[in-house]
């Protein structure tokens, strides 16, 4: 039996413009040239994905590709002209607004590109801010912030206002703002797209340190494939408003679903995205104790190649089952010129 997804997302749509709903109702599976032709504006299209439990699935996409409206249909932040949406198996289009807004405060974290802190308020008062708004007191709401803050790497600075930090710190304290409320769902919309390259890189690391201690389950919107393919457990490939592909990172590369997934893909590094297990010859035997088959090419090219024969691979549970060649890692490096 499958396991139930955290978030099911069923057929959404989301197009603007007059009597957008009475056009799906009259034209339930329209083409993109139908849609712009009756004078509407297709932000998603038949939108179909699963977000599992525990798991980083990353949304992506050129701009205008329609991923930031698909996550606020997610999140009813943006109401979908169609389609349905469940929540642990819960209609949250039925839900009233009422309903939505508490599921917002307890279950829904967001932290988008924007930082929108509260510039009157210190570290402190902006990471409780959304435990007071449930209705928490003073000094609960203030432990708890103080958790958090020390979770993302900001002790010390709790009474300083965000003119006084950096554009990292300020991210920092978006995601402990969002953390506090313990949220079951994190939506996190191009966090680190305004920051520098070495920041971003920091704000990467430290955002899945958090999430190998956390385990939440995360959407995340990037428009960047090389931000994307690390983070990810899944991606999903948005192209005018419609999914084009699910996959893993490996998967995406190496078996693009069509020809625009495989341009969207074309110049990523093949070590970076393709697995051990996916190179390694099942069943043979080669020495140490067992490189993991999910590890990235990238990550064990040097120790293979400098290896005199054959090294063993293991599966999750310690279990050799093959043996990774010199030449099947040095075949994968030179098919992409790194």
């Amino acid at each position: 039996m499958t396991e139930q997804p955290k978030l099911a997302c069923r057929n959404i749509w989301k197009l603007y413009g007059p009597d957008a709903e009475s056009y799906l109702e009259k034209h339930p599976d329209p083409t993109l040239e139908d849609i712009r032709a009756a004078g509407l504006i297709p932000a998603v299209r038949d939108a179909n994905i699963d977000i599992r439990d525990g798991e980083i699935f990353v949304i992506m996409g050129l701009s205008g590709s329609g991923k930031s409206t698909l996550v606020r249909c997610l999140s009813r932040l943006i109401e979908p002209t169609a389609g349905a949406l469940e929540f642990h198996g819960q209609d949250l289009r039925a839900m009233s607004e009422r309903e939505m807004i508490e599921i917002r405060r307890h279950k829904l974290g967001m932290v988008f590109q924007h930082f929108a802190l509260l510039p009157h308020l210190t570290v402190l008062q902006n990471v409780a801010f959304p435990l007071t708004v449930q209705g928490q007191k003073k000094a609960a709401a203030e432990m708890r912030a103080r958790e958090v803050i020390n979770l993302v790497g900001l002790e010390g600075r709790e009474t300083y206002y965000p003119r006084e930090l950096s554009g990292g710190q300020q991210q920092r304290v978006g995601i402990a703002r969002s953390l506090a409320v313990e949220p079951e769902l994190w939506f996190l919309d191009e966090p680190f797209s305004a920051l520098d390259p070495l920041i971003r890189r920091e704000m990467q690391d430290e955002f899945l340190r958090l999430q190998g201690m956390l385990k939440k389950t995360i959407v995340f919107i990037t428009h960047d494939f090389d931000e994307a393919i690390r983070l990810a457990d899944r991606i999903a490939i948005m192209k005018d408003g419609a999914v084009i592909q699910v996959a893993t990172p490996e998967e995406l590369v190496l078996h693009p679903a069509t020809d625009y997934v495989e341009e969207f893909t074309r110049h990523i590094p093949r070590a970076k995205v393709m697995s051990v297990g996916a190179i390694m010859e099942r069943g043979a035997q080669g020495s140490g104790a067992g490189i993991s088959q999910t590890a990235k090419i990238a990550d064990i090219a040097a120790q293979v190649v400098a290896a005199q024969t054959p090294l063993a691979v293991a599966d999750d549970r310690g279990q050799i089952v093959g043996a990774i060649t010199r030449e099947a890692v040095i075949s994968v490096l030179v098919e992409q010129g790194t």
